[in-house]
């Protein structure tokens, strides 16, 4: 029996609400397996969704893993188990050699070749368990950024969603935390008592997620509405006028003819 007292100022929890109302990510008799990686994030996600288990009218549960991706032999998951129990949601933990993986890539992007394997296993264990849901921590900072690298290096304007179904594994991402700043997470701390695990990865602000980070807080500095702007910018009312796809050769070719010689052909 979990002994912790819940503690959430209203702003907070408002913005908890606003996500779960608004995207319908919570529903009745939902088994749902938090992806917990022992940072800020997911331990706050944690602590927030024991709250909500307790004061929603929903009946739903949770159960929480941790990925050890074997970067290093001190991953304090014995920690995170012992505050899992303290919010009473049952908790598992297994390695996948996700630093060896990355090893053997190449030189590929590493944070790819991470989130790939790191969401196989989860998505497995969930349905090992039951699960119908998975839910991660990623705040509305992760959100923009994703839209901006798209911009930047891929030349697409894409970023993740609140809820996703996954329909080879008829399973449902859900993120209750996309209208959390990162800065507030930060100072949610304080809330929940738990002194967040070092991240054991050797890539941790060197990538191409902080050079973006970087570059909006740059921007900014000159800007002060580009945040809000991009996060704009992401909702699907916000496409304006746009070039239309490019045509194929094949496509082009009636015209062409009637430009060269007069005729189509």
């Amino acid at each position: 029996m979990t002994t912790k007292k819940f503690v959430l100022p209203q702003l907070y929890f408002s913005k908890l609400m606003r996500a779960i109302t608004e995207f319908e990510l919570i529903e009745e008799g939902d088994k749902i397996l938090l992806g917990i990686s022992g940072g800020k994030d997911s331990i706050f996600m944690a602590y927030a969704m024991a709250m909500m288990q307790k004061r929603l009218k929903k009946n739903f549960q949770l159960q929480a893993l941790t990925i050890n991706p074997m970067f290093s032999e001190d991953f304090d998951t014995e920690r995170i188990r012992g505050f899992m129990e303290e919010l009473g949601i049952p908790f598992a933990s297994f390695p996948v050699d996700i630093a060896g993986t990355i090893e053997n890539q190449g030189g590929k992007d590493p944070c790819y070749t991470c989130a790939f394997f790191r969401r196989g296993a989860v998505n497995r264990y969930a349905k090992e368990q039951g699960c119908n849901k998975v839910a991660y921590a990623h705040h509305h900072d992760d959100a923009v950024e994703t839209f901006f690298m798209g911009l930047l290096y891929s030349g697409q304007l894409h970023t993740f969603t609140p809820k996703t179904y996954l329909d080879k594994m008829d399973l449902t991402v859900i993120r209750p935390l996309v209208y959390f700043r990162e800065a507030e997470i930060r100072e949610a701390i304080q809330y929940h008592g738990f002194e967040p695990v070092p991240s054991p990865c050797p890539y941790d602000g060197h990538t191409i997620r902080q050079k973006v980070k970087d570059l909006i807080q740059e921007i900014s500095q000159d800007n002060p509405q580009l945040y809000s702007h991009l996060a704009a910018a992401m909702r699907q009312d916000a496409i304006g006028e746009l070039w239309a796809p490019a045509k194929t050769r094949k496509e082009m070719q009636k015209q062409y003819f009637s430009y060269m010689y007069g005729k189509q052909q």
